[in-house]
């Protein structure tokens, strides 16, 4: 079995240090600031989609997205936590299956992050933003994850918190499963899916209990 795991909502919360950086990026530029909920609404699109939807000219984004990561940087580690049982879902996984990582996030900072928990041994492949040219909601990132493994005769599922997790998987042909650790509510994961969890361990549990029942 493979399991591919978003990042943002389903193994961390990284959402103290997201709008911190928003609001940072904001009052650098003198600009009127979005809510916090209308930041988290938008958490798993790219940052340059987000900052567009908030009202940021096409031709300003960059400048937008370079202030926001330059502070993100700073406080990216401090400011984000692993979500309760994650670490013990990653470990249980990775005792029946290969793991692997899928996220909008940069890639560089979402392995600096796994790296300070403690947990990129687990995984064999990490794909971030900057890896593809569509992320999330295409099924580019998951592709790209899998030519990295072999997926002869495995069952693959996706674990992720948002409809852009769903919605990439179905259209990469593998399973998905949502949490609700994250951002998007159930009335929102269950148009796109019938396996939703209250947390990425018990989705973990179950897939461990399919493993055994298909052998």
């Amino acid at each position: 079995m493979i399991i591919l795991f978003d990042l943002d909502g389903t193994l961390i919360d990284s959402t103290d240090a997201i709008l911190e950086s928003f609001h940072h990026t904001f009052d650098f530029y003198k600009v009127a600031h979005p809510s916090d909920e209308g930041i988290k609404k938008l958490i798993g699109y790219p940052l340059d989609i987000m900052f567009i939807d908030f009202g940021v000219a096409k031709e300003k984004v960059w400048e937008y997205v370079a202030t926001y990561k330059e502070h993100y940087r700073k406080i990216s580690i401090p400011k984000t936590y692993l979500i309760a049982s994650a670490k013990e879902a990653i470990i249980k996984a990775s005792q029946f299956a290969t793991l692997g990582i899928v996220t909008t996030k940069t890639g560089m900072y979402s392995r600096m992050l796994m790296e300070h928990f403690g947990l990129m041994e687990y995984f064999e492949v990490l794909v971030g933003h900057e890896d593809v040219q569509n992320p999330k909601p295409h099924p580019e990132p998951i592709l790209k994850a899998l030519k990295n493994l072999d997926v002869q005769g495995r069952e693959v599922w996706m674990i992720g918190d948002t409809k852009l997790d769903m919605i990439a998987a179905q259209s990469a042909g593998v399973s998905c499963m949502g949490v609700l650790s994250g951002y998007d509510p159930r009335e929102v994961i269950e148009l796109y899916t019938n396996h939703i969890f209250q947390n990425v361990l018990e989705a973990v549990v179950y897939l461990q209990d399919r493993n055994i029942s298909h052998r």
